[in-house]
């Protein structure tokens, strides 16, 4: 996934958005970013970055056929990603 390759040109998390990396406001509970990506007609794909600290950063892909979800695909992206990163966290722990 060539959009991955934005990453590693990042120094530390994102501050402010960019072109190419922009804010999911829908998250109410952490800071996450999504990666641009060229248009995928019919197809509904979010690529989402959370940065825990000032060295790792965390992906998740959620993607779906935008003819059957529409654009509700895109408002529970945020809420969506908030469970994710809880259920990552809370497996970092167990472990």
């Amino acid at each position: 996934m060539l959009e991955l390759g934005m990453l590693v040109d990042l120094e530390s998390a994102p501050i402010e958005e960019t072109k190419n990396i922009k804010r999911v406001r829908q998250s109410k509970n952490y800071l996450v970013w999504r990666l641009s990506h060229p248009y995928l007609e019919g197809k509904a794909v979010r690529t989402i970055i959370w940065f825990p600290d000032d060295e790792h950063v965390v992906v998740a892909l959620f993607a779906n056929d935008k003819a059957r979800m529409g654009d509700v695909f895109y408002d529970s992206v945020g809420p969506r990603a908030d469970q994710a990163i809880e259920k990552f966290r809370h497996q970092r722990e167990v472990e």
